[in-house]
């Protein structure tokens, strides 16, 4: 059915960071173990003290007091023609216009090339990212976490906060971040309630970026999702994408949505059974701003017509009537049949985890991107924190 068809309107200072990072390892400062809050100084009785350990998840981190010195030329702060200049947080997708995407886009190309052992693999050094997440999480916490790696800051993490933190004790979110705040430089927060980025960011006067609250936003994943986007066909404009599965609960879909309003002539098919349709709100924004959209059943149908096919998961924990799920899983499935139909210049897209809506005898098409979605998903996090944290 046809809802709307209104037109889219250099060497030695390297050296110099290492000895300095050695000095301050060996003196005692921050030590933080990845997937758990494991924060201690070195001590007598530390069987880490006095060597510096690498190793899966192990990071040392910087004292504060000579963060200049350690980050040197690669840190200077950036000035965008766009207004990322002026990006406190990220807690929504609405945030970012086109020209603000795009040059973000362009960093996460540099950060794409940034080698361990460079100057530019220093220019967080002395920083520190508190993950603080809610709920599970692998490719947004790591992906986070590896960003920060690999610019040299350091990580003071949790997951599962609502169990293993205060907030199990009857702690405010706002409490709990306030005392964050006085621990980090930036936190990346995962909520289980809509709002809850906003709130948080509201709360505290450091940078926060939203990896997803609930049924919400998620807007780091829109980013790289629109990215993908320009990585794979090479264009943002005049692009047709169809959104499968979950359209209800998935907050990605919702922030994709509201990112690609930004580029002309856009058109989206949206595919989903009938307890998890797309809602309202998004479908009343986009007709509000001349943007195409239609419902459909016909996934084969749909593929063939399609720059951008992009599939989601049916979202079980969001589901309170088991039979709801039950009704609306396995319903539209990507396959090689689907696969058949899609043109050859298009890609396949998922946010993953993935259960059974992608059958893995796709992957090995040249058009399934996820893998590579996942992976852009480091370079557009990484270009965030150097641009929340002024360097």
């Amino acid at each position: 059915m046809m809802m709307s068809t209104m037109r889219s309107t250099p060497a030695a200072a390297t050296a110099t960071r290492a000895s300095a990072c050695r000095s301050r390892s060996r003196s005692g400062c921050v030590r933080v173990l990845n997937g758990a809050t494991a924060v201690r100084r070195s001590s007598s009785t530390d069987p880490f003290a006095g060597r510096a350990t690498r190793g899966a998840g192990v990071h040392l981190l910087s004292c504060r007091r000579h963060r200049s010195s350690a980050r040197g030329e690669a840190c200077r702060a950036t000035k965008y023609a766009s207004k990322l200049s002026d990006l406190t947080s990220c807690v929504e997708a609405e945030q970012f216009d086109r020209a603000m995407m795009e040059e973000l886009f362009d960093v996460a190309d540099e950060m794409s090339r940034v080698k361990p052992g460079s100057p530019e693999s220093l220019m967080l050094q002395g920083y520190l990212m508190s993950t603080l997440f809610y709920e599970p999480s692998t490719r947004t916490r790591l992906s986070f976490e590896a960003a920060m790696g690999r610019l040299g800051g350091g990580i003071v993490s949790t997951e599962s906060a609502g169990e293993y933190s205060s907030a199990a004790k009857g702690e405010t979110l706002e409490d709990t971040m306030r005392t964050v705040e006085g621990y980090a430089d930036i936190i990346v927060l995962r909520h289980f309630t809509a709002g809850s980025a906003k709130r948080a960011a509201a709360a505290i006067g450091k940078p926060l970026i939203n990896a997803g609250d609930g049924p919400g936003q998620h807007p780091t994943q829109a980013l790289l999702d629109v990215y993908t986007i320009r990585k794979e066909i090479g264009r943002l404009d005049d692009v047709k994408i169809a959104l499968v599965g979950d359209l209800a609960n998935g907050r990605t879909v919702r922030s994709l949505a509201t990112s690609l309003t930004q580029f002309n002539n856009v058109k989206f098919y949206f595919v989903a059974p009938d307890v998890v349709k797309m809602k309202d709100d998004i479908k009343d924004m986009l007709t509000a701003k001349g943007i195409e959209w239609e419902e459909a059943t016909d996934l084969m149908a749909v593929a063939a017509d399609v720059d951008v096919l992009y599939q989601t998961r049916i979202q079980k924990e969001r589901f309170a009537n088991p039979a709801d799920y039950e009704a609306a899983r396995g319903k539209y499935i990507i396959d090689r049949e689907v696969m058949a139909a899609l043109p050859r210049t298009s890609v396949v897209m998922h946010p993953l985890p993935r259960v059974d809506e992608i059958t893995v005898d796709v992957d090995d098409d040249p058009r399934a991107g996820y893998f590579r979605q996942a992976q852009n998903g480091l370079f557009i996090r990484m270009a965030l924190l150097k641009v929340l944290l002024k360097v």
